[in-house]
């Protein structure tokens, strides 16, 4: 049988790798770890290893890289330009969850957003300048779940400068250490902020100590990475870790051209009321103006209204900030690079040819025999939870949907039959109706015509506004299709030494216990030597002439056992008494 060759992008993710090669993302991780790279889900890695993976699962499949046939001269660039003006940095803030990242930007605002996110989390990329010593400072604050790891990926990418923010009295923590790992990935200077220094069991040596098991030594133990103590609460520290970034940026000279066409990355996209799509996008280089036609991805807009992240209306935007954009014709995906061309019919033609491109690519994953192909590559049969996810944001849509991957198994897997922005519509609702699937939204309303349709459909709408509450709510669906365990557990032994009656149905026989202990009712293998005859079931248990419910080791009693099948019992069988039962298992 000849090979399929699957095309993939060199690096490829893992999550997208195991969607074209049809396998559930946690093999995928498995086979991983066995040859010693550990990547999660929304890691790259490159093609010549993606090979040996494949190589190594023994798939009937080749790869090649795939070309890149549509190709953005205006491609994004975050990096040091020789010529051009100076802009302000871009710093994302990273680390662990509840390490007080949020708290930190609050106290720099002057603001107090942590309180109005759910569970106390960020859920997206919030976006911002502020102004110190009459210089613009432009903040990321990207998400601390776990969920959320390509948010966090795709910020630091964005940036000049990562602050890595740890709480004096926690230390460093897995999402402090993939925050690092990012940071470094992206080639980018780090700052470590060491929060919460006023609370007790803050150990700030300990912690630099961790941070130097990171490679993060720090200046005063003759390292060079800078650490600044402070304290969100009481605002300690706040001016000097707004200095050091300024000083990075200056030993940096971040510079950008503003006399070409503007460019920039799609940071955050979702409907709003009125508005239609709104994109905050993060200006790499050139001047945006209201007015300006723009491609995004498969999309484009004439600018309708430029906005500042502070909601305030501008008319251009310049390197380095944060704009919300209204206008486009379609929303934009989170990550898509945008730039600026001169005329609408340009950007109809260059946003109609990616729209062609993905709907190629989409047709060649989306092949009919996918479900056959699947089939083919597990043994098991497959249980399937059909969902429907809709969410507030782009990013979150796609954090969403990578978390939910990462619990297929091969026996349960998550099948997403739609997703989108924005609430749940009346066709989500028909879809969910027909397929039988659960719609989860997250951070979104339910408007009452949808609630009282799904009423009538019974369909289940679950919204939340907390990414591991919906997780947990897959991870328990998905574990009510696992096949239940059968746990076998030995009771006791018996050696025949008289058969009173056979027949079809029924033996009666009686015997010495070995060992362990007999009781009714129960299963039994019935043994000779080596050989099983047969399975039976206990039905009663007699001590002489008295009906019993257990016998014990070394004593004499009789067996009524029903039997499916004949068997004929001999003089020094084995009769091996087990319970079986039933276990629900859980992913």
């Amino acid at each position: 049988m000849a090979q399929r060759i699957i095309e993939i992008e060199d690096p490829i993710t893992v999550g997208a790798l195991a969607d074209k090669l049809l396998l559930p993302v946690s093999k995928l991780i498995g086979e991983l770890m066995k040859n010693g790279v550990m990547a999660t889900v929304n890691e790259r890695i490159d093609f010549d290893t993606a090979q040996i993976i494949v190589g190594e699962l023994n798939l009937d499949i080749d790869l090649a890289k795939k070309s890149t046939s549509v190709s953005n001269e205006n491609s994004i660039r975050r990096k040091t330009n020789a010529s051009g003006d100076s802009r302000p940095p871009v710093v994302a803030v990273m680390g662990h969850v509840d390490h007080g990242k949020t708290s930190l930007l609050d106290a720099i605002r002057g603001e107090d957003t942590a309180k109005s996110e759910a569970g106390g989390i960020t859920q997206h990329i919030s976006a911002y300048q502020i102004s110190h010593n009459d210089r613009a400072i432009t903040f990321l604050d990207t998400p601390g779940h776990e969920a959320f790891a390509a948010i966090r990926e795709h910020g630091a990418l964005l940036t000049d400068a990562v602050v890595v923010v740890v709480a004096a009295d926690d230390g460093v923590k897995p999402q402090t250490v993939e925050a690092i790992r990012f940071a470094r990935k992206a080639g980018v200077k780090i700052i470590v902020a060491i929060n919460k220094i006023d609370k007790d069991g803050a150990n700030i040596p300990q912690l630099k100590q961790q941070l130097a098991e990171q490679d993060l030594l720090v200046e005063e133990w003759g390292g060079d990475t800078i650490v600044v103590e402070v304290s969100a609460k009481t605002g300690q520290g706040l001016s000097e870790l707004l200095d050091m970034i300024l000083l990075v940026a200056d030993v940096e000279d971040l510079k950008a051209d503003v006399n070409v066409p503007a460019t920039g990355l799609v940071i955050e996209a979702h409907f709003e009321q009125g508005r239609g799509p709104v994109a905050i996008g993060l200006i790499d280089e050139g001047m945006i103006k209201k007015g300006d036609y723009v491609v995004a991805g498969s999309t484009y807009a004439k600018i309708r209204s430029l906005e500042s992240t502070n909601r305030d209306l501008i008319t251009q935007a310049s390197p380095s900030m944060p704009v919300l954009i209204t206008g486009f014709k379609e929303l934009p995906q989170f990550g898509d690079e945008f730039y600026v061309v001169k005329d609408e019919k340009t950007a109809r033609n260059k946003a109609q040819v990616m729209f062609q491109q993905k709907k190629h690519d989409g047709s060649r994953r989306d092949i009919g025999g996918s479900e056959l192909i699947r089939i083919i590559n597990r043994t098991n049969k497959v249980n399937e939870f059909p969902v429907i996810i809709k969410a507030d944001v782009q990013g979150s849509l796609t954090s969403v949907i990578d978390s939910i991957k990462t619990l297929d198994s091969d026996e349960a897997t998550v099948r997403i039959v739609s997703s989108g922005v924005g609430s749940v519509s009346e066709s989500d609702a028909h879809i969910a109706s027909s397929t039988g699937a659960v719609i989860y939204g997250f951070n979104i309303s339910l408007p009452q015509n949808i609630k009282r349709l799904a009423s009538r459909d019974k369909t289940s709408i679950r919204l939340y506004d907390v990414i591991y509450e919906l997780i947990d709510d897959v991870k328990v669906e998905l574990s009510k299709l696992l096949p239940p365990e059968i746990i076998e557990t030995d009771l006791g032994r018996l050696i025949v030494k008289g058969i009173f009656k056979t027949t079809k149905t029924e033996i009666i026989c009686g015997g010495e216990v070995s060992t362990g202990k007999l009781i009714v009712p129960a299963m039994a293998s019935v043994y000779r030597g080596k050989d099983k005859l047969g399975e039976v079931q206990v039905v009663g248990l007699r001590r002489g002439p008295q009906e019993t419910k257990e016998v014990f080791e070394g004593e004499m009693c009789g067996l009524n056992l029903a039997t499916s099948s004949r068997i004929e019992l001999q003089e020094n069988d084995e009769i091996q008494l087990f319970a079986r039962e039933s276990v629900s298992r859980h992913l």
